[in-house]
């Protein structure tokens, strides 16, 4: 029903933009130490992207790469961190594409998603899961659907890792299409909405495969359905949401550099460069890889911004379509 396009990696400009960054500390934009500021809580996806990347990154520059965890309102607290900076590219931010693409449409941001940021560079993709304590006693999507609505006398919560995500929007789209009464429960993040659920506090909740995979590898969670068109190559044996009957539940969220809009173009394209060439490095992508990520990046900040723009405007309509609010 709705499909988000993917990028493309062409080759030729790639090899281009690589060819640049042939002597990495000559093309470095600073000789000062780098702020990677995080929309989420330490452990939480952005999180494990950005240590990966400024490990790399920083030996790509020759300077020290600091991560710093802004978490809250949707991402807005690290937005706004950034824009307050100077806008001489000391200051990054890594976040998931959803607090640009989906957060706006239903939260009051205090930014413009299209003119107070710009989008560098995609350094990976991370899918969706719906998982549930290891303690409920339904072994597929059919019987949980069935444990969901006997449970409690039918009526239950879904968490989110923050309201106005796809986490959001696919546990209202669940509920309505499976005819369960769910209250939305929202977390500032994956790991504290984690908790809850293994706690037993939660019922259920579509987190993103990098959180959940080592729960799910350990035991503490159940995963019932990917929240993709096709099954993740982590969780080769859970069938898709779409194999289950729920086509609309396909979402996916990039995950990447960002710098404000006032950062001059000169800078960012060499920005793109280095955090280009560090993402593209074999042990970036080993670690990404292991981290329960698909590594994926986009050939230019033009071109990421595009994407943001079709995801905008794909998730507006499906905000439009399930009535999907702030509140419910």
């Amino acid at each position: 029903m709705y499909k988000t396009p993917k990028p493309r990696l062409r080759l030729k400009a790639l090899a281009a933009l690589l060819a640049l960054a042939a002597a990495p500390l000559a093309q470095a934009w600073t000789n000062k130490p780098v702020k990677i500021l995080v929309t989420g809580p330490a452990g939480g996806t952005p999180d494990i992207v950005a240590r990966v990347v400024a490990e790399a990154l920083s030996a790509e520059i020759g300077q020290p790469v600091i991560v710093e965890n802004k978490p809250g309102a949707g991402g807005a607290i690290a937005v706004q961190a950034l824009n307050s900076a100077p806008a001489d590219g000391q200051t990054l931010l890594i976040a998931a594409s959803n607090i640009l693409t989906e957060v706006p449409l239903v939260m009051k941001t205090s930014f413009d998603p299209v003119k107070d940021v710009k989008p560098v560079t995609m350094i990976g993709r991370a899918n969706m899961v719906l998982v549930a304590s290891s303690a409920v006693p339904a072994n597929d999507l059919k019987g949980l659907i069935g444990y969901l609505k006997s449970h409690n006398g039918g009526k239950g919560s879904f968490a989110s890792y923050t309201a106005g995500t796809s986490s959001h929007y696919a546990g209202m789209i669940f509920a309505k299409k499976a005819g369960l009464d769910l209250t939305h429960v929202p977390f500032p993040g994956s790991p504290p909405a984690l908790q809850n659920l293994m706690g037993g506090q939660i019922e259920i909740m579509f987190d993103g495969v990098p959180t959940s995979l080592p729960q799910i590898k350990g035991g503490k969670l159940k995963a019932y359905g990917v929240a993709s068109k096709t099954r993740s190559v982590h969780l080769p044996d859970v069938p898709t949401m779409a194999e289950q009957g729920f086509p609309e539940i396909d979402f996916s969220n990039w995950l990447g550099t960002v710098v404000s809009a006032k950062v001059p173009a000169d800078l960012v394209s060499k920005i793109n460069i280095a955090t280009l060439k560090a993402a593209m490095s074999p042990k970036v992508r080993e670690r990404l890889i292991a981290a329960g990520f698909e590594p994926m990046v986009s050939d230019s900040p033009d071109k990421l911004a595009q994407m943001v723009k079709v995801d905008y405007e794909r998730n507006a309509q499906i905000v439009k379509a399930f009535n999907i609010t702030l509140g419910h």
